[in-house]
């Protein structure tokens, strides 16, 4: 990856505490992992931004390099990768998402 492509996906990451990347938009989803990570944010009141990774080929193929997480959607929050929407469930059912909005706040 070059230094071009790694600060595009940091400026990415960091266009919001809470940054989803996804197929599609969050109107049109086209994937339905993309459709329930949205749905799980939205339901748990946790504010997020979004990038269409179909809207741009570099990044939807480095983005699964950058740190080694293969599939979509992926969720970064203050920065940090939190994995994909089998995690992001887990987190849910867990509790977690209260803390996670503690943390946001």
């Amino acid at each position: 990856m070059n230094d071009e492509l790694k600060t595009k996906l940091d400026s990415l990451i960091s266009q919001s505490q809470v940054m989803l990347f996804i197929k599609w938009t969050p109107e049109m989803p086209q994937c339905g992992f993309s459709a329930r990570a949205m749905e799980m944010l939205i339901d748990a009141w946790i504010y997020f931004e979004s990038f269409d990774i179909l809207s741009d080929e570099d990044v939807r193929q480095w983005l699964k390099e950058y740190k080694s997480w293969p599939t979509y959607p992926q969720l970064y929050v203050k920065w940090e990768l939190m994995w994909g929407v089998d995690i992001m469930q887990e987190m849910l059912e867990e509790g977690e998402f209260d803390e996670l909005k503690e943390k946001l706040s």
